[in-house]
């Protein structure tokens, strides 16, 4: 729960916003459960109970009651997690499969995953309470390359591989590579890194979908720069500010 030693609303986020979307960037809780706080009458707006999740809110000026608590900014957390498959990057599932918070400790704050992995890929996946950092990475404009190692059910030639990077049409959609290589091959199956720069839905899997090839596993083993490396699968670590800062900018300190 946010404290008095945090830095108050006034320093974060943009200055008008919506009141869901204004607890979440807070780092309070998620937007979804901002929503139920807010229509269950829990939630004060310069002390008047509102009861609307789209309420206008200005950061520099308005104050934000949960209960008897004055909400104030979460401190800016940057972490990284090396995703079983298995788990579903979501905070509640409706299907009741086991998420990825349930590798966080219990008492941590609100933090929001940074682009998605679906439940049967594996890797780097980042969490953050900082909103703009976090779409500094996925923004389009930014061209962080994400890059993947991928096992198929196939053996690649030339042709495939510079089809990947020309991009491959599925759906009503062009999906490309930015990069496209071996790195090993086996008796029946190869194992080949892909490098994105843009991530639409289940990107890499549609691309082999369109030349009838079966992803058999999915790992995200960098972001830009910072590389997936030994971190146990399962396990979280903190970013460290020159990790932060090298992906998205800014960071807590600033």
């Amino acid at each position: 729960m946010p404290d008095s030693k945090r830095k108050p609303v006034g320093k974060q986020g943009p200055a008008r916003t919506g009141l869901a979307r204004a607890l979440s960037k807070l780092g309070y809780c998620s937007r979804s459960a901002a929503q139920k706080l807010i229509t269950e009458g829990r939630v004060r707006l310069n002390g008047r109970t509102v009861r609307n999740p789209e309420a206008p809110v200005n950061l520099n000026r308005d104050q934000i009651e949960v209960g008897r608590n004055k909400i104030l900014g979460a401190n800016k957390t940057y972490l990284m997690m090396n995703k079983p498959r298995g788990l579903v990057t979501t905070a509640q599932d409706e299907k009741g499969r086991q998420t990825v918070y349930s590798l966080l400790p219990p008492n941590q704050q609100w933090l929001a995953p940074v682009g998605r992995l679906d439940k049967a890929s594996e890797g780097l996946l980042l969490l953050t309470n900082d909103s703009h950092w976090a779409a500094r990475i996925i923004g389009p404009e930014s061209h962080i390359p994400k890059t993947y190692h991928v096992q198929i059910s196939a053996q690649p030639d030339e042709r495939l591989l510079a089809q990947l990077v020309a991009g491959l049409p599925e759906s009503g959609e062009l999906l490309r590579s930015k990069e496209a290589q071996i790195l090993r091959r086996g008796e029946k199956n190869c194992w080949i890194e892909i490098v994105l720069e843009e991530g639409k839905n289940r990107h890499i899997r549609r691309m082999f979908a369109a030349r009838d090839i079966e992803v058999l596993r999915l790992v995200r083993v960098a972001i830009g720069n910072l590389q997936l490396g030994d971190l146990p699968k399962g396990k979280v670590r903190e970013l460290t500010q020159r990790e932060v800062k090298a992906l998205g900018g800014a960071g807590k300190n600033v």
